[in-house]
């Protein structure tokens, strides 16, 4: 990480800096006194927070358009690059430069959780002791993982796990302490990437993408846990009345000998919408028949 005082030199002596969006537009050609040079638009203050006296805050809906219109303006800022870097530095203290305010086109809050991210990252974690892999190489919790590993809805790990959806949300729980992850805050591939890094997963299983939004390596009830680590993931709709997953393994027809001759292994449920069967109505139907009397 990149020292304040060095990043705050470099930004101050680039060739672009007095041009800078939020910088001020000059008296001689400004409408009004603090007009953004990003932003005609735009006071030199929407970057950071508008002097408004306590018993008249600014109402969300004029900050968030604030905000947006700020970080717009900040794209087309030559100097962008010097200034997310200066913000993003750290102190002695080990504090942001800039703990506050919109600085290269990035909130504080964003910012801040960068940093928190970046701490985390660079902890230093103790190996899983022996006994813990061990652990984890159990028969149930290898079916789990070499689920996960195949399927990322947790209806699908657990019908190919053989367990309930609740035994293997527990094993996928589970696995997270005993390998060394934060079961709160662990996403699916990490927890795979780990097992295959520890030996636990053995390498020539192939682990699928989760796609667009990284998948919880350990779903809980509520879906917190979920909002928490993809929070852009749209949910998952149940659609009442119609046949949905089983929940435990399903019985196979086929005899285990010829299963395994004819190689048939992918057995895996079949998604499908099933409507109930037209009823019979009785023949003939009856008739109603309606009086009116005569005013």
């Amino acid at each position: 990480m990149r020292d304040s005082l060095a990043a705050r030199a470099e930004l101050t002596q680039h060739r672009h800096y007095r041009y800078r969006g939020c910088a001020p537009v000059p008296a001689d050609v400004a409408d009004f006194p603090g007009q953004a040079l990003g932003d005609p638009r735009l006071h030199i203050d929407a970057w950071g927070s508008l002097d408004r006296p306590d018993d008249d805050p600014e109402p969300q809906r004029e900050r968030i358009a604030r905000e947006r219109a700020a970080a717009a303006a900040c794209g087309r800022c030559p100097v962008l690059d010097s200034c997310r870097v200066y913000a993003n530095s750290e102190t002695a203290a080990g504090q942001l430069a800039e703990p506050a305010g919109i600085w290269g086109g990035i909130l504080a809050l964003d910012r801040h959780r960068a940093l928190i991210r970046r701490r985390q990252d660079q902890a230093v974690v103790a190996p899983p002791p022996s006994a813990a892999l061990s652990e984890a190489r159990t028969a149930q919790k290898q079916a789990v993982l070499r689920s996960l590993a195949r399927e990322t809805d947790e209806e699908l790990v657990a019908y190919r796990a053989g367990m309930d959806v609740r035994t293997a949300n527990w094993h996928r729980s589970l696995l997270c302490g005993l390998l060394g992850l934060d079961k709160d805050r662990a996403s699916r591939e990490e927890l795979l990437h780990t097992a295959r890094r520890l030996g636990v997963l053995p390498e020539r299983v192939r682990i699928r993408p989760d796609g667009r939004w990284p998948i919880a390596a350990a779903p809980n009830g509520d879906g917190s846990r979920q909002r928490r680590i993809a929070p852009g993931m749209p949910a998952q709709i149940v659609l009442p009345g119609y046949q949905h997953l089983p929940r435990g393994r399903r019985p196979s027809p086929i005899p285990a000998e010829a299963l395994a001759a004819t190689h048939r292994a992918r057995r895996g449920p079949r998604l499908r919408l099933v409507t109930p069967p037209p009823q019979q109505l009785p023949l003939p139907l009856p008739t109603l028949t309606v009086l009116e009397r005569a005013a």
